[in-house]
């Protein structure tokens, strides 16, 4: 029975992550298309910087879609813990993309800034964007909810750069009419904008997705729900040791827990299985391994303390 409730939740887990790079492909194609139309017709700065990440932003739904597809393989002799370590691999790709886009927004504003600056057409403008805003907001929206579900770093990755494209359209809107009711450089000064916004949201994802990829610990509140979850269960005396390291996404858990020592060992065995089965229940967690010891013997490195 257990086994079938796990086989549901994984094919339910599979579908999620599809409807999430199905979101992010059907979108971000919608607008690389109109805001590029777009920006060719006004010339501005502020639409060619939000049209340039829309293309970036194309380009890594469609090696998100890849990578999420390998991170989902099951586990075989090459990778006999699986292959969700991709998925921060993804998210730099995600990273790469967003800060190439970023790039491309800062030199093509400063270029239209030392030039002569030009007034922008509104109308198209305006239709253009408003859609585009309205567009990654619910991008934005559902991805977060299936990111949030999945623990994806991918996915969540992918929603923050959706809520800082909903960001940079706006900004982006605000330069056009800045620069048709003001003055013209207040396009470029958007599109600057708009580049600086695309390389804070880089950096937040590779500052979190390195420490995915380099064995980051729990958080000391992740550690306390992990030795909480233990204690409550039947037999557990105590929890004096925890390792908690991410190996992708998911926490890999090293253990051990005090029991009475005079029961048998099967005994023992059956609540080493129940906190294994509890805590791999997690939504953080991947793999737990579980070491019992009598309670009362001395430990000479105790790593978790209460």
């Amino acid at each position: 029975m257990k086994r079938v409730r796990v086989e549901i939740t994984d094919n339910k887990m599979g579908n999620l992550y599809k409807r999430a790079i199905v979101i992010t492909i059907i979108g971000n194609v919608f607008l690389m298309i109109i805001k590029g139309v777009l920006a060719w017709i006004s010339g501005s700065s502020a639409v060619f910087s939000d049209a340039a990440n829309s293309l970036s932003d194309t380009l890594y739904s469609v090696i998100m879609g890849i990578g999420l597809y390998m991170s989902q393989r099951p586990a075989d002799e090459s990778h006999p813990q699986g292959h969700r370590q991709f998925e921060p691999l993804v998210s730099l790709f995600i990273a790469t993309a967003m800060g190439t886009a970023g790039v491309i927004s800062v030199r093509q504003s400063i270029r239209h800034f030392l030039g002569k600056g030009e007034t922008t057409i509104l109308g198209w403008s305006t239709i253009v964007l408003l859609s585009a805003i309205l567009t990654k907001f619910l991008m934005y929206y559902l991805v977060k909810e299936i990111g949030r579900k999945v623990h994806s770093p991918a996915i969540r990755a992918s929603a923050r750069d959706n809520l800082a494209d909903l960001i940079t359209s706006g900004s982006a809107l605000a330069g056009v009419w800045a620069s048709h009711f003001i003055h013209p450089y207040f396009d470029p000064i958007a599109g600057l904008f708009v580049g600086l916004w695309i390389f804070k949201a880089t950096w937040e994802i590779v500052q979190e997705n390195i420490g995915y990829l380099t064995g980051k610990g729990a958080s000391p509140e992740l550690t306390e729900k992990i030795a909480s979850t233990a204690r409550v269960i039947d037999g557990v005396e105590d929890v004096h040791r925890i390792v908690a390291e991410y190996i992708g996404p998911k926490l890999r858990i090293d253990m051990h827990i005090d029991v009475d020592g005079k029961i048998t060992l099967e005994k023992a065995h059956d609540i080493g299985e129940k906190v294994r089965a509890e805590i791999e229940g997690l939504t953080e967690v991947d793999l737990v391994f579980v070491h019992i010891e009598p309670l009362g013997y001395e430990h000479d490195d105790i790593v978790y303390k209460r």
